[in-house]
């Protein structure tokens, strides 16, 4: 496949998009509107605009590789296909209505010369012309617009020649003035934005030479050179022909006359000549841009069919993605008026120009290494650029901006559920990682403890991963939706076999929506692994808050638990000890009994270390996953009790703000033989000072329940 230079590939196609319809036929209407100041002014915001945002191409053009797709690659490597593809698609379709809208601008100009011709007989054969040459190659279509630049050139030459024999009557005092704005309605603060309104699209069209990023010997010099080269030749000649035309025509004339500069011009057809050039030209880089834009898409699998839509053929031309957008460009002419849909062009330039300023925006905030750009640009440069592209676009027409975004949204969604696949990393994990380090930071420094914030966050050591798939259900069950479970495996020579199995639960759990990973500690003594676990965890941003410990592993790891639990107490951490019951498991998940630690003789909710936080919590959790019934349970030494224990526990129900459904009050002692224990599929309790796994497998066995025994670690708080 043939590869193209600065000049053919990029400057070429950029700067004939530019110099387009607009520059012959509004110019002198915008000049009879603003006057030469105004209209210099208008042209200086809408360079600056699109130069802005060709800065911040560059930037990210000389730091990346690549591919085809132009806008839609660039933004689909920064931040994902997805937010790449919600663009790259309606860009697609933009472009080929663009298309469409040129080859009706080539037909306006035929007429004109040629009035008794079939107008939809010259759509069609422009159409043909223009889809053969594009069809046949880029490279075609690269020498078609060495022609028409030609034939542009000529047309600027009469200009020069006709300012030089005379047409430049009027003097440049009278000239240089701001003008009444005459031509246009609404209110007085309102017509200059209007007249820029119309004028804008003419600066837009820097995408040219980035669509065709594919098929260029060197992006990452071709793009930046050639496409600010095009944006400042440009520049110069939109801003010479404002001078010549305010000195050739008087302020009537500009507002009456479309045709003012073919009208005062030395040789008028070279001015025809150059506005079908103008029009075929862009339509001529816009099927082509559009055909990358959708094999590219078609390469990343965006679209369906994707592998169809990526073939080539043997000279590396994409045949199918040329065929589909024919085939669209063809449907769209049927329709032969779409001026309801023009605005929405420009509106998804726009948005791509923002995107694009965003981009560098996020790789400059990010500072990641990565980002070494060979052209860097000033931070002000792409905020100039979004901020201009924002406000061209609300400038130009508010609603069809905000429907523009919406389209862009819904596609983003669409794309998002379908799991796309990237081929390349992007940023968004540096993206998301500088973030949560800001937020983690922030959080450290705050003075107070973030109980407002407190979701449960395990730590659950294991040497078997078998142990895990029992205790799975209740795991998700109390971290679900926004907790964490960290999987610790603690062995010596076991590591490897168990790696897999506990990688295969940890997707488990994401799959359920409860964040989890997996961390190994190679040592043969289960507390020690935990313990030193912990330790070097507990200097780390988002660390565990609660260690789940369970019943169902060795004997030997049991019996390492006290020192476990007497290490989290030193680093304020809490427990959650699971004792399953052999057989009734979780029941029916339809009752949780939370036993509260009789109070008496102070019945006082402020003391926080007192207070069943961590418990209550638990069973909060449980209550919203399960969908089930909560009640407390009290047991008093003294039947005179019951009243300040009622009081006492209707006021933590109240103050805490929890769904609790019953409260239950029995006096004696849980461990005598005759005190029955109230129907459950769940008992909670709080930890023993002395640890004896006895004594927890005979509570279990007591309240024939499944058993959580529970230690605060002194950071939540129920009243929060």
């Amino acid at each position: 496949m043939k590869k193209f230079d600065t000049f053919g590939g990029v400057f070429t196609p950029t700067l004939l998009t530019i110099l387009g319809v607009i520059m012959y036929l509004r110019l002198g209407w915008v000049v009879g509107n603003a006057g030469l100041l105004g209209t210099w002014l208008i042209i200086l915001l809408s360079f600056l605009i699109t130069l802005a945002t060709a800065l911040s191409m560059s930037s990210i053009t000389t730091n990346i590789s690549i591919g085809a797709g132009g806008a839609y690659a660039i933004i689909s490597q920064a931040l994902g296909l997805e937010v790449g593809g919600s663009l790259g698609i309606p860009r697609f379709i933009s472009q080929g209505l663009a298309v469409t809208m040129y080859i009706f601008g080539f037909r306006e100009g035929w007429l004109s010369i040629f009035p008794n011709h079939s107008a939809f007989l010259v759509d069609l054969i422009t159409f043909g012309v223009l889809f053969a040459i594009a069809y046949k190659s880029a490279d075609l279509a690269i020498k078609t617009q060495y022609l028409i630049m030609a034939v542009i050139f000529l047309s600027l030459v009469s200009i020069v020649i006709a300012a030089f024999n005379g047409s430049m009557f009027i003097p440049s005092l009278d000239a240089i003035k701001w003008g009444g704005f005459k031509g246009v309605e609404g209110l007085q603060s309102e017509k200059f934005w209007l007249v820029f309104a119309v004028f804008f699209p003419a600066a837009t069209g820097i995408m040219a030479g980035a669509n065709m990023s594919g098929e260029l010997k060197d992006p990452r010099k071709s793009i930046p050179v050639g496409t600010i080269w095009a944006i400042g030749v440009s520049f110069v000649i939109y801003m010479a022909l404002a001078y010549w035309v305010s000195r050739s025509a008087d302020e009537e004339e500009l507002l009456s006359n479309f045709n003012v500069m073919i009208d005062k011009s030395f040789f008028p057809p070279l001015i025809i000549a150059g506005i079908l050039g103008a029009t075929f030209s862009s339509a001529l880089a816009s099927i082509i841009g559009s055909s990358r834009i959708l094999f590219a898409m078609g390469q990343h699998r965006v679209l369906p069919k994707g592998e169809w839509l990526e073939a080539q053929n043997a000279n590396g031309q994409p045949r199918n993605a040329m065929l589909v957008t024919g085939i669209m460009i063809f449907s769209s002419m049927l329709l032969r008026d779409l001026n309801a849909v023009a605005p929405l062009v420009t509106m998804f330039f726009l948005i791509t120009y923002a995107m694009l300023n965003i981009v560098v925006i996020i790789e400059q905030k990010l500072g990641l290494i990565s980002f070494r750009p060979k052209f860097a640009v000033h931070w002000v440069v792409p905020w100039a650029g979004l901020a201009g592209s924002l406000f061209a676009m609300f400038i130009i027409n508010p609603t069809i901006s905000l429907v523009s975004w919406a389209l862009v949204f819904l596609m983003y969604n669409l794309l998002s559920r379908r799991k796309l696949e990237s081929q390349f990393e992007d940023v968004r994990s540096g993206l998301f990682t500088s973030f949560a380090e800001w937020a983690a930071k922030r959080t450290a420094d705050t003075a107070h403890e973030q109980e407002r914030s407190w979701k449960p966050n395990m730590l659950v050591p294991v040497t078997e991963a078998v142990n895990i798939q029992g205790s799975f259900s209740i795991i998700k069950d109390i971290a679900h939706p926004k907790g964490s479970a960290v999987l610790m495996g603690i062995g010596d020579n076991t590591l490897s076999e168990e790696r897999e199995k506990l990688d295969y639960i940890s997707a488990s759990f994401k799959k359920d929506n409860v964040y989890s990973s997996v961390i190994f500690m190679k040592t043969p003594h289960f507390g020690n692994g935990v313990n030193f676990g912990n330790q070097a965890l507990k200097g780390s941003y988002f660390r565990p808050n609660i260690i789940f410990l369970n019943m169902l592993e060795k004997k030997e790891s049991i019996a390492d638990y006290p020192m476990i639990i007497e290490e989290a107490r030193r680093l304020n951490l809490g427990v959650i000890l699971y004792m399953p019951h052999p057989r009734a498991m979780f029941g029916q998940k339809q009752i949780v009994n939370v036993w509260i630690k009789n109070r008496a003789p102070h019945w006082d909710l402020k003391d926080s270390t007192e207070n069943p936080n961590l418990s209550l919590l638990v069973a909060y959790k449980l209550k919203k996953n399960w969908n089930c019934t909560t009640r407390i349970i009290m047991v008093i030494d003294d039947e005179s009790h019951r009243e300040k224990a009622q009081v006492f526990l209707k006021g933590l129900i109240d103050k805490s703000r929890l769904p609790i459904d019953e409260i239950l009050i029995f006096p004696g002692q849980f461990t005598n033989p005759e005190t029955k224990v109230p129907l459950a599929d769940i008992n909670i309790f709080g930890m023993f000072t002395l640890f004896d796994h006895e004594v927890y497998r005979n509570m279990s066995i007591k309240t024939n329940t499944t058993c959580l025994f529970v230690m605060n670690s002194g950071h939540e708080n129920i009243f929060a």
